[in-house]
């Protein structure tokens, strides 16, 4: 674990304390991703190690503990994916010089701090075994989690089933190409509908006379979808109302209508009708959701049989 911090230009930057927030803030997040027992330096957090003799594979020993090649394996690994992740390849560790110099500049240089806390005696200070014991039950719990969810899998055919019986609420909803003209008065949105009624372009009738914003590219929108909330709506009610009728047909103009900024003349270009995506384009988002459902079952389902066999008082009066 590399106290959370943007790997540095040198691969064997020193340890920052500021790790420990981050350690206690984001443990489930590392545990996720890496799993307990390949935290070397957290399996040190919560025992002392005796100075006995060094294991076979020792790289390091510094006061009562000793760093192996296992752990040295693992921290480069962790450090490697970190610089992959943040697009910094130039900074990873593959050369034994390299893996020298992380190990003597990061490793051990944090251990000896961890050494001189303990001789401190700081792991008894109530702020700071408070901070420990919980670091410790969020790694207990996650790993108990992690542990409790592993072998959960997602079928094929659950994910065919979940596709088939949702494929109304996984269609894209239908989509309309629409174009505008917006005059400042009625008037001059007649004289522009009169001429649009007689054949002339109505992209470059929207150059020469709307206002709004859209004018230079000839009044095109893009396609826009029917937002159901009001509040989300970039456009005015009355807007969606005339461009989402029934009666609107691809090609065709709408009647003049008032809108906040001015008179209004739509043309629908063309309509996306509303679809379900093909299953291959779904088959991960729909893999993910059923599984994470299924850890959510897993999770609650421990939670109860736990509530059943491990007595529980809370105290309602006693919280203020």
């Amino acid at each position: 674990m590399h106290s959370g911090r943007v790997i540095s230009q040198h691969p064997a930057g020193s340890f920052k304390t500021g790790g420990w927030i981050f350690l206690f803030l984001f443990l489930p997040v590392i545990l996720g991703a890496y799993g307990c027992d390949k935290i070397p330096f957290l399996q040190g957090m919560f025992k002392k190690q005796a100075a006995q003799k060094a294991p076979f594979n020792a790289v390091a020993r510094i006061g009562s503990f000793y760093i192996t090649q296992d752990d040295l394996d693992t921290e480069i690994k962790s450090f490697n994916e970190q610089a992959a992740a943040q697009k910094m390849p130039q900074n990873k560790i593959d050369t034994r010089e390299k893996k020298l110099a992380y190990l003597k500049n990061d490793l051990v240089r944090r251990y000896m701090l961890y050494q001189e806390a303990l001789d401190r005696g700081l792991e008894n200070r109530n702020d700071v075994a408070r901070a420990l014991r919980d670091g410790k039950i969020l790694l207990l719990v996650s790993e108990l989690l992690r542990e409790e969810t592993q072998n959960l899998e997602v079928s094929s055919k659950e994910i065919e089933n979940f596709y088939n019986q949702n494929k109304d609420l996984l269609k894209e909803p239908e989509q309309r190409r629409l174009f505008e003209i917006v005059t400042p008065t009625e008037a001059e949105a007649k004289q522009v509908y009169i001429e649009l009624l007689k054949g002339t372009d109505f992209s470059a009738m929207a150059r020469q006379y709307s206002k709004a914003k859209s004018a230079s590219n000839g009044g095109d929108l893009g396609f826009i979808s029917l937002e159901i909330d009001p509040q989300k709506r970039p456009k005015f009610d009355q807007f969606y109302e005339v461009a989402f009728s029934p009666t609107l047909e691809a090609g065709s103009i709408s009647n003049i209508f008032k809108g906040p900024d001015g008179y209004y003349i739509i043309k629908l270009g063309s309509i996306k009708k509303s679809e379900a995506k093909p299953l291959s384009e779904l088959w991960d988002n729909i893999k993910s959701y059923l599984l994470y459902q299924k850890q959510q079952k897993a999770i609650e389902d421990l939670a109860n049989k736990l509530s059943g066999e491990i007595k529980v008082d809370v105290y309602d009066d006693k919280v203020e």
